[in-house]
């Protein structure tokens, strides 16, 4: 049966806030995404529901009071909805505390993609 995975992994960590960085952060989370997907899962990041939402109310940066707000109560809220978390990438405590906060729903935690299984899928 398909799951629905987060995503997690670094997003800021390690950047110094410099957009490329992130970018390639972001990137590799969603090229992690697109996998999943392609094994027949339904994959979720956080940022795909947070950073519009940041923009939208008027963040003017990374770590201002409104993206804190926001950003990685997203995750945690989507959590509940995930058969599981699949964390990605380097050091995190972003991700670290979506693993932490997957564990405490008593959802999987994967650290590979090939810890789950490729579905058929019509």
């Amino acid at each position: 049966m398909p799951e629905m995975i987060l995503v997690a992994g670094p997003y800021r960590s390690g950047t110094d806030d410099d957009p490329v960085k992130i970018q390639a952060n972001v990137d590799a989370m969603t090229e992690t995404a697109y996998k999943l997907f392609l094994r027949g899962h339904l994959p979720v990041m956080g940022e795909w529901y947070a950073l519009p939402l940041i923009e939208h109310v008027g963040s003017k940066t990374i770590g201002d009071d409104i993206f804190n707000g926001i950003f990685h109560p997203v995750a945690r809220r989507l959590i509940p909805f995930c058969s599981g978390c699949l964390r990605i990438g380097g050091a995190s405590a972003g991700a670290d505390d979506m693993v932490s906060t997957a564990r405490r729903y008593g959802k999987a935690v994967y650290f590979s993609i090939d810890e789950l299984p490729v579905l058929k899928m019509s």
